[in-house]
Order: C-alpha cells, then sequence, then structure tokens
C-alpha cells in the first residue's frame, strides 16, 4: 500500500474536523433539533458500554476491558461535529420493568431505535427472557421503534458457531414473540465484536433506518458511480466510521474495512503534518483529497462533501486515468447532497416557525381569557 501525495492534500479530516461550507451551522442546527434516541439494553456484562465507547469515542478494544459496569442510566449525546447526531442511552443490565418509577412513556415515547445486546459467549436463555419482555414493553409504548438485536463477543467463536448461535437466538427470540401474539414485529440480528469492523458496519445499518433521506442518497450515489466507472462508494460520517449511505451494491466486508483503514489514515497524517489555517484553526480546504494505491491495482479515492461526510470510492486504477470526469460528477454529487440538505433545513424551518406560530397564539388565548 502506498499513500500518493500526488494526489493527496495533506491536511484532510482533521481532529476537530472544524471545516465545511457555509451552510453547516444551519446543518448543524437542523440535526440538533431532529436527533432520534437509540436505546443500548441488554443484560449486566454483555458490552454495550464497550460498544459505545469503541465507536463514538475511539476506545481501544482492549481498554474497555477497564470498564466499570453500568449502574444507572448513562445518556451520551453524539453532537461532536458530527452527521450523525443523536443520544445514545445506557441501561444497566438489572434495570426493572416493573419497577413503578419506570416511566415507559417518556423512555420509549421518542425512541428511534432499540439496540438490545447479547452477550454470545455466555448462556443467552435469561438474555432472551429480557429480550422478549423489552419488546413487549416497548412496543406497547411506540410500536415504531427500529428493534435491532447484537449478537456480541462472536470474536470468540468459529465461523460455524457463529451461524449456528445467530441461528439458534434468531428462531428462539422469533418464537417467543410469535407466542406471545407479537409476530408482527420484526428483529434485525447482526453478529458483532468491538475487535474488528463488524460493530461498525452493524451501527452504520440502525442510523441508516434513521435517516430520512437514505432512498435519496442511495440513488444519488448510484447515479455517481454508474457515471464515473467508480466499483463501490460509501459516504462516511468521518468521526465515527459510520456509512450513512452507499450504492445499491451489496457491501463487502473487506471493502468496508479498507475504507475505514483509509479514514485512520487520513487523520493521522493530517494531525501530523496538516498546516492549520489561522482564521479557521483547522487543515482544511474543500480541495483536499487523498488516493491511496493498493497493490491489487485498486485505488481508494476520498473526497470531502462537508463538514460532516467523506465520501470514498473503490475503483480499478485504470478507471482513475478519467479523473477529470470523476471530479466533475463529485462536484455535481456534492451540490446534490447540499440541496437534499437545504430542503429539510427549509421544512424544518417552516415547522418551527407554524410551532412558534401555535404557542403565541395559545399564549394570547390564555392572557385574553
Amino acid at each position: 500500500m502506498s499513500f500518493d501525495d500526488g494526489f493527496s492534500t495533506v491536511g484532510s479530516l482533521p481532529k476537530d474536523f472544524g471545516y465545511g461550507p457555509d451552510d453547516a451551522d444551519d446543518l448543524q442546527g437542523l440535526l440538533n433539533d431532529q436527533k432520534p434516541r437509540i436505546l443500548l439494553m441488554g443484560l449486566r456484562r454483555s458490552g454495550k458500554s464497550s460498544i459505545q465507547k469503541v465507536v463514538f469515542h475511539k476506545m481501544s478494544p482492549n481498554e474497555t476491558l477497564f470498564l466499570e459496569s453500568t449502574n444507572k442510566i448513562v445518556k451520551d449525546d453524539i453532537s461532536n461535529s458530527s452527521f450523525v447526531q443523536f443520544q445514545i442511552w445506557d441501561f444497566p443490565g438489572q434495570i426493572d420493568f416493573f419497577d413503578p418509577a419506570f416511566d415507559y412513556e417518556m423512555i420509549f415515547g421518542g425512541c428511534g431505535a432499540l439496540v438490545f445486546v447479547i452477550d454470545a459467549q455466555d448462556d443467552y436463555m435469561d438474555a432472551l427472557a429480557k429480550l422478549q419482555m423489552t419488546v413487549t414493553r416497548a412496543y406497547k409504548m411506540n410500536p415504531n421503534i427500529k428493534f435491532e438485536v447484537f449478537v456480541h463477543k462472536v470474536d470468540g467463536l468459529s465461523d460455524d458457531h457463529k451461524i449456528e448461535t445467530q441461528r439458534d437466538i434468531h428462531q428462539r427470540a422469533t418464537d417467543d414473540l410469535n407466542d406471545a401474539g407479537l409476530d408482527g414485529i420484526h428483529l434485525s440480528f447482526y453478529l458483532t465484536s468491538i475487535y474488528d469492523h463488524s460493530i461498525f458496519e452493524a451501527f452504520s445499518k440502525v442510523v441508516q433506518k434513521l435517516i430520512p433521506q437514505l432512498a435519496t442518497l442511495e440513488n444519488l450515489l448510484n447515479i455517481f458511480i454508474s457515471n464515473s466507472g467508480i466499483e463501490k462508494a460509501f459516504l462516511f460520517d468521518v468521526v465515527s466510521k459510520i456509512y450513512i449511505a452507499t450504492d445499491s451494491s451489496p457491501v463487502d466486508m473487506q471493502s468496508y474495512e479498507l475504507c475505514c483503514d483509509m479514514i485512520d489514515v487520513v487523520i493521522d497524517i493530517s494531525c501530523i503534518y496538516g498546516l492549520e489555517d489561522e482564521n479557521e484553526g483547522n487543515a482544511f480546504d474543500n480541495q483536499s483529497s487523498s488516493v491511496i494505491k493498493l497493490n491489487n491495482a485498486t485505488i481508494l479515492y476520498l473526497r470531502e462533501v462537508n463538514k460532516y461526510l467523506a465520501l470514498v470510492c473503490i475503483l480499478r486504477e485504470d478507471n482513475f486515468d478519467r479523473q477529470g470526469l470523476i471530479d466533475y460528477n463529485f462536484h455535481c454529487f456534492r451540490q446534490a447532497i447540499q440541496d437534499v440538505f437545504e430542503v429539510k433545513i427549509q421544512s424544518s424551518a417552516e415547522k418551527a416557525a407554524q410551532a412558534d406560530k401555535g404557542a403565541t397564539s395559545s399564549h394570547n388565548l390564555q392572557e385574553y381569557a
């Protein structure tokens, strides 16, 4: 692998990520106003807090061995210059759903997704019972919740054992819901480990379900790669390395891992050699890009889309001869992305104005009364 300075602008994606187009602040405001909530649940020591720390706080997997067990609900606001704007609530494993103090409406009412973590290396019968109880209570309060099951800590299992464990958990969980008359609930299952990229892949799928513009983003990526000779493209959140969208072709885990590693390389080199802008306080300019050439005649090409997003493409070296066409199509793609969110910003502003107007009218009526 080689890092080609001929195509790279050192200074891409610094750690503080304080850069972007003029409308970045508007986008940030929009995202802050519409943060969905993701609940992390499961039995004690199933790995919930470790997942959160590794994915969103850059903690080394080995460091998670020293994390203390969660004994209260921990709310984490994921808004550190990231496109992925939401709150994660990490629940202690011993939480009692029958406690009268447990406010179901507050917990589940505004929830976008519920991630239930099951330790695949442990006896998971108790976990399945807790899963059935949790899903039942949550669904009755909010039927729009996306239910995700992470079959976790699979790094210590053989490939055959992984598949068999997932199949068994899937079958038992589905049967439990059917027996409870809740066969309409859909559970999504993922094999995960903090020691590889599977946890990032799984969380990417979870987050994508919470993005209303997902279909539009996927369509834009399809148009972009079909007109640029590109084999695969990912739209990454540069902070978490979660991909919020990709084209419609199947995701190859090895390709995803290469793209994640590329982001790490670019960030590391930027922080070492990047020149900070005196006005912006970072090493980014909107012309920054990076190219990594692999030994198998494959190229990884990264371009910044805005303050929060980076486009990472995989293509054959022969097709990169048309870099001018690729760059032109990329600028069209970036403009389309901005247009998508400008529409969303406008819609959000109109709703906020209507809400303020309604609140003012209500206040006036109260004064009149």
